[in-house]
């Protein structure tokens, strides 16, 4: 049997990924969820699980706050197993690293989906541990616990960061573009001193500054020499519609929701080549998660375009071996860990 373990995977396309890997034979699929309950409605404690064998989810909530929940009817989809995890206190990932290392009882992970993200309108937002909330959740969260289950990782296990095409100015995003991916500046942007003095600039480059970073990690995690790792950085395109947005003023929301309905999907994907429905960026993340896909030599980044994955170059800022480098060691002293 093979084991996924997965963030990111209650909402937005996500969910999709997970409903197919969850009813994939052999697949075991271990899922870190914000608030997941119990019949009852209580939270589960960190390390305790939600199953689809009868146990339920409180109805209309999301288990990473905004957008569809994984559930048939109230019910976990079959044989996705829930466990608690707050991306916004490290001490969560932590308690979250060592449940499914417990609960794994030595078996290895052969997956691992760091897909959950957020966008906030500005960088004032703080974390439990004191770090800007848009940097953690997107970049020292899941650079943690790719480090804390790097151990139980098998021989060629897959690990997939979903990343954005806003990290390359190239693309013509309407976001601000990332300076630089300093992990202390990003933790702590009031010592930025090219902050934008405009709020919603600047949540924008906490945003496309912390995909920049997923990219460098994912260049570091394949470069691990005595781990053989299939490393993806994944970049699903404008995928409209999903709980990206949630955290966003509500016209921005509203738009946000909008543009993803089924009635202007078609026209928009007409127009852009970056747009893409939800249904193809959770299949696209399913496919590399299953090794139905797979990076060609020498590349780390994947770019969905027209529904179709595609294996450009990333950003000018994520080729370079330095700041990868300096972002690995950077983050490793920000979360407290010893290389």
């Amino acid at each position: 049997m093979s084991t996924i373990v997965m963030t990111g995977g209650t909402s937005g396309f996500g969910a999709i990924t997970a409903e197919r890997l969850a009813r994939s034979k052999g697949v075991r699929l271990i899922l870190g969820a914000r608030h997941p309950s119990t019949a009852g409605g209580d939270p589960l404690p960190p390390g305790r699980t939600a199953t689809g064998g009868g146990t339920t989810l409180a109805p209309n909530r999301s288990a990473i706050g905004g957008g569809l929940p994984l559930v048939s009817g109230r019910t976990a989809v079959g044989g996705g197993e829930l466990l608690s995890l707050e991306l916004a206190e490290l001490a969560s990932v932590r308690a979250f690293a060592a449940a499914v290392r417990e609960r794994l009882g030595g078996a290895p992970v052969d997956a691992l989906l760091l897909n959950a993200g957020m966008i906030r309108p500005d960088v004032t937002g703080r974390t439990a541990d004191g770090f800007e909330t848009t940097f953690a959740v997107n970049h020292l969260a899941p650079y943690l616990l790719a480090r804390l289950l790097l151990p139980v990782l098998a021989d060629k296990a897959i690990v997939v960061l979903t990343t954005s095409g806003t990290h390359d100015p190239a693309t013509g995003a309407s976001l601000a573009p990332p300076r630089h991916a300093d992990a202390e500046l990003l933790a702590h942007p009031d010592r930025d001193p090219g902050l934008d003095p405009r709020p919603r600039k600047a949540g924008e480059h906490a945003y496309t500054a912390a995909k920049l970073c997923a990219v460098l990690t994912a260049r570091s995690l394949a470069a691990i020499r005595d781990r053989r790792l299939i490393v993806v950085a994944y970049d699903p395109g404008q995928v409209f519609g999903t709980g990206l947005a949630k955290d966003l003023p509500f016209p921005l929301r509203m738009a946000w929701s909008v543009l993803g309905s089924r009635m202007l999907r078609r026209p928009l994907g007409l127009l852009s080549p970056h747009l893409n429905s939800r249904a193809a960026a959770g299949n696209a993340l399913a496919d590399l998660a299953l090794g139905l896909a797979t990076p060609p030599d020498g590349h780390v980044y994947a770019a969905l375009r027209r529904a179709r994955l595609t294996w450009p170059d990333p950003s000018e800022r994520a080729r370079g071996d330095e700041p990868a480098r300096t972002l690995w060691a950077d983050s490793a002293r920000l979360v407290h860990l010893h290389d």
